[in-house]
């Protein structure tokens, strides 16, 4: 921690985060410092500026009575005071300055205060809430934006929660676990909470429910922008086009890595760009931050995305309670690691909202004795050449194809063309490849269309997901790791479980694949073909289902933060392509690259095409990019024969948060990755913000914090050692937690900020 020692230099650090939001420090129009105020000013709302320039000089002292002066005031377009800044020196925790700056703002009709030590920063509504740190300054735009919301804030009981609502061209009626969810949100938010978390199962329209409650909250006064944090690309699809459909009458686009900002009141963006463009936000400019699958978002790097910005936080997720880390709850505010509102799963298909399932009896088992090695690491091509050859995968496939067209209209007496839809999850993609091509010999009358390959390495990936949907071939999708979350396709009808699953949130999203409803092909139930027994491991059967929490038999972890190396909780990336293997899998056949080659050739690529390319010139400029210069430059690099594309550069690397534009800076020399010190700094504040701790154990965790970063982890015996013991952090640190919670804190401050991260 730098010791900012006097006030004075304190202040160098905040004129420079006042710019960094927008603010200049010169321009006394915007930023007046050192003002003196007067018991015998009026107060009056549309008065010009209601305070004198700086300067000792120019008090009549000998007139007034003065009530001291303010370190900063900032002020509106038109004069008027926004807010008041209080600046301390670092040894002085900025929040014990509230009642300073308190008269200061009253007297002179700021609705907002600053405090502030050049480190950590209180904002403080003051006529709503307690101060609160936050990650930055927010701009004059923000905070008149705060008090225009204001004059325009209505009771949510007064707007009516609709019955129905227009999507995909469809007029849909609003369930009762919908009604009820958006009334408990209500209910949270006029309580003062900011902070919730909603569990719903895959397939109950999570989505359509966030936009018509950001919908609801826009309308209320209490939100004009609103960002949508997703992990997947598939999932900023899905969510531009429920806001589209729901939000139309908002402005709406998708962040891409490369593309120049936009002003728009809503903005989707997946989680990998966030990270690196979140300084580009002051921590006011977002109303509402909605994340989904949040229980992957809250550690390290991630977490610093979501809580930059000082919003109304919106969980998603369909994990089972069971299943959901502690931190997410404790993120969310969670009383008793329950949600704000969850819908059983069990409920959802008692109610007929989710469609039932059923296993496939009498298929051959790829599963042998011994394929269960310690620990989740292993090798996924030698793991395909073990346990599958030729002969059983077109055996599996043969056996699959079958017994679907025996069942589908049973299945779906709507269902015109057979066999219906169907996702194939495979183990590489090689092996896909290969279960693909049998699919297709069963079948060439087709010429090649009844079943495709969707991987990051297909040409128009999205363009075949697409077709997939809405079009009648393929009829089956055979992917890995593209489809098992985040896809929604309403008339799947058959599950085929190539590869082993030892994950219970991974089963459970891949068996939530099939479980939407689809009245308009009558779709009754769908059917699981598991190949590797892995409903066995989990005793999941059509009548135990398996939830995680009471159904089913696997015994349930108790929930614990991601501790081991490449345990990657939080967006869910496989252990196995991000550390112990050494190779990518590349292109349709999945040929395996070294992973040292794969980057040494993708750098040697970029530096050529640099001189030609003016797309990669402009990034090498600094220069952003239009939305169709990104795509257009994205679909000419994942082209045979190294296809390079975000998922193959990430595994390579071993940087699950890398964009496409971090990696062709990173191949140009221009982008560096943050020292570990900077990183673990990052991830520190951000977990520190997402606390509900008192000022005093805020100051003591940036104190300790030090040794952590220095050593990677932070132990009970560092507070009996130099140079801690001579601050008496250990005495401190029971008197302010208690013997147990200073141990917890100690554990999760380990677990969540020092857990090493992916590279």
């Amino acid at each position: 921690m730098t010791d900012y020692s006097t006030e004075a230099d304190a202040r160098i650090v905040i004129d420079d985060l006042l710019r960094q939001a927008g603010w200049d420090p010169a321009d006394k129009s915007q930023v007046r410092t050192e003002v003196p105020l007067r018991d015998s000013i009026p107060v009056l709302a549309e008065a010009a500026p209601l305070f004198e320039t700086a300067g000792r000089s120019q008090a009549n002292e000998g007139e007034e009575a003065s009530l001291g002066r303010a370190d900063y005031v900032l002020s509106d377009q038109r004069g008027r005071p926004l807010a008041v800044i209080e600046a301390k020196r670092t040894a002085i925790e900025p929040y014990t300055a509230k009642q300073q700056a308190l008269p200061y703002a009253k007297k002179i009709g700021a609705p907002f205060i600053f405090l502030t030590n050049g480190e950590l920063i209180y904002f403080w509504d003051y006529s709503n809430d307690d101060a609160r740190i936050v990650n930055s300054f927010f701009s004059r735009r923000d905070l008149e934006r705060l008090i225009e919301m204001r004059s325009m804030r209505k009771a949510l009981a007064t707007i009516e929660i609709p019955e129905y609502y227009q999507r995909q061209g469809e007029t849909r009626q609003l369930r009762p676990y919908q009604r009820d969810t958006m009334q408990a949100l209500d209910h949270a938010v006029e309580l003062g909470k900011r902070r919730f978390l909603i569990e719903l199962p895959t397939g109950t329209g999570k989505t359509d429910l966030v936009c018509l409650y950001a919908k609801r909250l826009i309308e209320s006064g209490r939100a004009e922008r609103i960002l949508f944090l997703v992990d997947r690309e598939q999932l900023a699809k899905q969510a531009i086009e429920a806001i589209q459909d729901i939000l139309n009458q908002y402005s709406s686009y998708w962040l891409r890595p490369g593309i120049v900002r936009q002003e728009c009141q809503i903005t989707v963006c997946l989680l990998q760009t966030m990270i690196s463009r979140y300084n580009e936000f002051t921590s006011g400019y977002f109303d509402v931050v909605i994340a989904d699958e949040c229980h992957r978002s809250i550690y390290g790097s991630w977490q610093t995305a979501l809580t930059h910005f000082d919003a109304f936080h919106m969980g998603l997720t369909a994990t089972p309670c069971a299943y959901i880390e502690r931190n997410t709850f404790q993120f969310y505010q969670c009383l008793d690691d329950q949600p704000d509102f969850s819908f059983p799963i069990l409920q959802a298909f008692r109610e007929g909202y989710l469609v039932p399932y059923k296993f496939a009896t009498g298929i051959t088992q790829m599963l042998a004795e011994g394929v269960d090695t310690e620990g989740q690491t292993y090798d996924p091509s030698e793991f395909e050449r073990k346990w599958t050859n030729e002969d059983t995968n077109r055996k599996m496939m043969q056996e699959f194809d079958r017994l679907a067209w025996e069942n589908y209209q049973e299945l779906a007496p709507g269902q015109k063309t057979g066999p219906g839809k169907s996702i194939v999850f495979a183990i590489t993609k090689h092996h896909a490849a290969r279960l693909a091509h049998y699919l297709n010999e069963l079948h060439p009358e087709h010429k090649g269309q009844y079943a495709e390959v969707i991987t990051s390495d297909v040409a128009d990936a999205h363009d075949l997901i697409r077709k997939f949907k809405h079009e009648e071939y393929p009829q089956v999708a055979v992917s890995v790791g593209m489809l098992d979350t985040g896809f929604d396709c309403r008339e799947v009808l058959h599950l085929v479980m190539c590869r082993r699953v030892r994950s219970p949130i991974l089963y459970q999203q891949m068996r939530g694949r099939g479980t939407r409803t689809a009245d308009h092909i009558q779709k009754q139930k769908f059917i699981i073909y598991d190949f590797f027994g892995n409903h066995d491991y989990f005793n999941d059967s059509d009548t135990d289902i398996f939830t995680g929490s009471g159904g089913g038999h696997a015994p349930v972890p108790a929930p614990r933060p991601p501790g081991k190396a490449g345990d990657l909780v939080e967006l869910g990336l496989e252990d196995e392509w991000l550390h112990a293997v050494t190779y990518v899998e590349v292109g349709p056949e999945g040929e395996r690259v070294d992973k040292r080659d794969y980057v040494s050739t993708w750098e040697t690529s970029v530096q050529a095409a640099a001189e030609d390319d003016p797309v990669i010139r402009k990034i090498r400029q600094e220069e952003l990019l239009t939305e169709e210069e990104e795509t257009a430059l994205a679909a000419r690099l994942n082209t045979p024969e190294m296809y390079f594309n975000e998922e193959n550069l990430r595994r390579a690397y071993r940087r699950p948060g890398g964009t496409l534009i971090d990696f062709i800076k990173a191949a140009l020399g221009s982008f560096k990755i943050k020292p570990r010190e900077e990183e673990l700094t990052e991830n520190f504040q951000a977990w520190l913000v997402a606390k509900s701790l008192n000022p005093e154990q805020a100051q003591y965790l940036s104190l300790i914090k030090n040794r952590g970063i220095v050593s990677g982890h932070i132990t009970m015996g560092d507070l009996f050692q130099p140079p801690l013991s001579i601050l008496n952090a250990a005495e401190l640190g029971v008197e302010l937690f208690g013997e147990k919670g200073l141990k917890e804190i100690i554990q999760d401050l380990n677990d969540s900020v020092f857990t090493k991260q992916a590279g």
